[in-house]
């Protein structure tokens, strides 16, 4: 029996694929969504236009696969670590460093992708727009469940509003991310952790399982 062969062409356009959203979620991180176009990828990129059409077709179905590029990033720096990590307040802790660790450091060289696109996008309508608003969506109920895990085991009281924690964790997260971009201030991101920390001794159980400092 003879195996088939891959198609080195299935193979190569993956990879230009992969090369062409690497350099799109850089772009919209600082330029937006909206800073995105076939024809400028391909001369930056020293690609065809054809090429880079044929691979996307539109710069809607661009502008999408760039947001799905971005989800995948921000669950390797950010999700996935936390996942390692047994439910408790250790796993919240984790979960905000590593967003504050993920903006700071630049990963989009604008800051956190989806803090810029959501600005962009949050008015308008259509595809582009609810696939920011989905990945939006999903972050906040991943943030939620991460909190009621901490309940359930015991280590967040079970009186906690998980919906307002979150909401505040994630305000304290993207207050620094704006305020580091806008003006290059870094000292922001030692205040949410400080803010961080604050909010959550007020709601565990047990003091001692938190640290003195962020």
């Amino acid at each position: 029996m003879t195996l088939a062969r891959p198609d080195g062409r299935i193979e190569r356009g993956n990879q230009t694929r992969q090369l062409i959203l690497q350099h799109a979620v850089g772009i919209a991180s600082v330029e937006g969504l909206e800073g995105l176009s076939l024809g400028r990828l391909a001369n930056e990129l020293k690609l065809s236009k054809s090429g880079v059409f044929a691979l996307f077709g539109s710069k809607e179905e661009l502008q999408v696969a760039t947001v799905h590029a971005a989800i995948k990033v921000l669950i390797e720096h950010v999700v996935q670590p936390t996942r390692e990590l047994p439910a408790g307040l250790g796993r919240i802790l984790l979960l905000c460093r590593r967003w504050l660790t993920y903006s700071e450091q630049r990963v989009f060289p604008g800051g956190c992708f989806f803090y810029s696109v959501s600005a962009e996008y949050d008015a308008r309508e259509g595809r582009v727009h609810d696939t920011v608003a989905a990945a939006h969506s999903n972050w906040f109920s991943f943030v939620e469940q991460t909190i009621d895990d901490a309940r359930q085991v015991g280590e967040v009281r079970d009186d906690t509003d998980i919906p307002q924690l979150a909401f505040e964790l994630v305000a304290l997260l993207e207050m620094a991310n704006a305020e580091s971009v806008l003006h290059d201030n870094f000292t922001c991101y030692s205040r949410a952790a400080n803010g961080i920390l604050t909010r959550l001794r007020g709601v565990t159980t047990d003091p001692s399982l938190l640290p003195d400092r962020p």
